[in-house]
């Protein structure tokens, strides 16, 4: 169970993309589950992984069409609570088709942004589904503005108790 922490512009998801290519090597495309959670409508800040590797078309892979990037989108509170419900909703129904037929090994990419609204229970039982967890996480200070909603400091509780749950953190 390893999970990658950094801030933005880090390289986490390049990192999570080598790895990815390295574990499909291992252990066959039919192993491997990704849900991508990168935001897709703000260049410069999250990038899915299939900007780093074509291995991606091999797996299962699971991403929404659209996951925004609440606290660079909001203009406010109440607008970055929204965004961030969005992801929620569009992200949790992927955790639940892993979770309906979990694979040995899951990847996450920018578990973050569904920690902004939503359960970290989710995430745990993910984790505990599968055999090779691997993910990368937001920890920084680039996107501490959240006009005043909150989110990042859920953000940040809520990757500390993951954290918990890990057995290596490599910090970016």
């Amino acid at each position: 169970r390893v999970l990658i922490v950094g801030d933005v512009g880090r390289g986490k998801t390049r990192l999570t993309a080598r790895l990815l290519e390295g574990l499909v090597a291992l252990v066959g495309p039919e192993s491997v589950t990704v849900i991508d959670m990168a935001p897709t409508t703000v260049p410069g800040v999250g990038a899915r992984l299939s900007a780093y590797t074509d291995v991606v078309e091999r797996v299962r892979y699971l991403a929404p069409p659209v996951v925004r990037a609440p606290r660079l989108e909001g203009r406010s509170s109440e607008e970055v609570l929204a965004l961030a419900e969005a992801n929620r909703a569009a992200i949790e129904p992927l955790l639940d088709d892993y979770l309906g037929d979990p694979t040995p090994v899951l990847v996450i990419n920018d578990l973050t942004v569904y920690l902004h609204a939503g359960s970290v229970e989710k995430v745990l039982e993910c984790i505990r589904a599968a055999e090779t967890f691997l993910a990368n996480a937001y920890s920084g200070e680039a996107l501490s503005d959240d006009k005043g909603s909150g989110v990042t400091a859920r953000e940040k509780e809520l990757l500390s108790r993951l954290l918990r749950h890990v057995d290596l953190v490599v910090s970016l």
